[in-house]
């Protein structure tokens, strides 16, 4: 680490505060992670440049960095930046300070389709969501998540940051056909359920086997989940089951990452009771 902090002039945090922006972020292969989590994750499981520190952030982790960065073995370089330049590269209002920069991490959606259970948010705008959808999806054991449609970019800077460094640790894919993702699910033979609420069936009877056969969860299973404003809506016609959310209190719905750890957390119970 050189004795001068990176200022928010430095080039190189003038090249990294571009990535915010989606463009920037495609052109350049790399995305930027905040935060201890995010980046003690990217630090193991992904493909880091540099790393990035204020004073305040090198106290917070510490000696726990130097065992983590491995930099004589990795090469990781690290800078110390000033408070300014943390802001420059930071997407919150209180910036923590941490921050690497990595190359991209998203994989292709064939290589996408692994394990027994993917979690398919279709057409996600938030990305405070969609880097939940990600932590919920690992911290349940699912194989991977794929973001269909027109959806926000898991590599921002909240998405990155939401996802508390599982974006690091399960294959996550993008990719804009949704029905070419579904048709794709079936061909791996996946059984594709859709959140609805009006579903064919309801989530606890997709929960237990019925007449003798096993329970629904029990396969190989893909969700798919919803925009946070209007839903599946005619995607989910292409599920081979709707599957509702038993609402119990007076509450009608529930939010996306809700939903989405619901249905996960079952379907991962379900299949290892079976």
């Amino acid at each position: 680490m050189g004795d001068e902090p990176f200022t928010e002039r430095t080039p190189r945090i003038v090249n990294a505060a571009k990535l915010h922006r989606a463009a920037a972020r495609k052109k350049a292969g790399r995305f930027l992670a905040e935060g201890s989590n995010a980046v003690s994750s990217a630090l193991r499981y992904g493909d880091v440049v540099e790393v990035y520190l204020t004073e305040r952030g090198l106290d917070a982790v510490g000696a726990e960095f130097d065992t983590l960065t491995g930099t004589d073995d990795r090469g990781v370089r690290v800078h110390l930046i000033t408070d300014r330049a943390a802001a420059a590269l930071s997407e919150s209002v209180t910036p923590t300070g941490i921050f690497a920069l990595c190359r991209h991490q998203l994989v292709d959606l064939s290589e996408a389709l692994v394990g027994d259970l993917v979690a398919v948010p279709v057409e996600t705008a938030e990305p405070g969501n969609a880097g939940a959808l990600v932590r919920v999806a690992d911290a349940t054991g699912a194989g991977s998540v794929i973001f269909a449609g027109s959806t926000v970019d898991p590599q921002g800077g909240k998405a990155v940051r939401a996802s508390a460094g599982s974006l690091f640790h399960l294959p996550v894919a993008r990719h804009t056909g949704v029905a070419e993702v579904i048709d794709l699910l079936h061909e791996r033979g996946y059984t594709v359920l859709a959140t609805s609420g009006d579903g064919d069936i309801s989530l606890d009877t997709a929960a237990v086997s019925q007449d003798g056969e096993p329970a629904l969860l029990g396969q190989r299973i893909a969700w798919l989940f919803g925009n946070e404003a209007h839903g599946l809506g005619d995607w989910q016609d292409l599920a081979d089951v709707r599957v509702s959310i038993p609402m119990r209190g007076a509450a009608e719905s529930l939010n996306l990452v809700t939903a989405a750890a619901i249905c996960l957390y079952e379907t991962a119970r379900v299949a290892r009771g079976a």
